[in-house]
């Protein structure tokens, strides 16, 4: 991929409000995550370091030197957590004058729903991945969910 190209799609995804990007060409793997406006740039494993030159919004790493996983880590709550397993609308009741699924405090068993997400038109129901007892709903009724977010923390 030559320089310019690559520039641009940096450009490109900065400017959008896209939150990541996998891209392979030739062999070359590219993977942008962005986070607070900055784009990152990690190399795919065996491909070289390469270097870049783009606006100061843009930060070039290697894959042994992303510390930002560690920090993510650190951030995540304790304790059994189910995830978002898709982008869209997190909704806490089957309808808007309808009870919860379930509130903290629960008990609820795996494959149980919790919640339901929307995502474009559709309504993707979250099922527990574990038996215990709802300690904390990590999100609001209504709120955007992202890929990977932390919805329910079980124990």
């Amino acid at each position: 991929m030559e320089i310019e190209n690559l520039i641009k799609l940096i450009e490109t995804v900065s400017a959008s409000e896209l939150t990541g990007l996998k891209y392979e060409e030739n062999g070359v793997k590219l993977h942008l995550t962005k986070k607070k406006d900055k784009v990152q740039i990690v190399p795919a494993a065996g491909t070289g370091e390469g270097s870049v030159k783009a606006d100061a919004s843009v930060q070039v790493t290697n894959i042994a030197s992303v510390v930002d996983a560690d920090e993510a880590d650190s951030q995540k709550p304790a304790g059994r957590i189910v995830t978002s397993p898709l982008v869209g609308t997190f909704y806490a009741a089957p309808a808007e004058d309808a009870a919860p699924f379930v509130a903290a405090g629960d008990t609820v068993k795996k494959g149980q729903t919790l919640a339901i997400i929307e995502a474009m038109k559709l309504m993707n129901e979250i099922e527990s991945e574990y038996d215990g007892i709802i300690e904390e709903i990590l999100v609001e009724n209504g709120q955007a969910v992202e890929y990977g977010q932390p919805l329910f923390r079980i124990r």
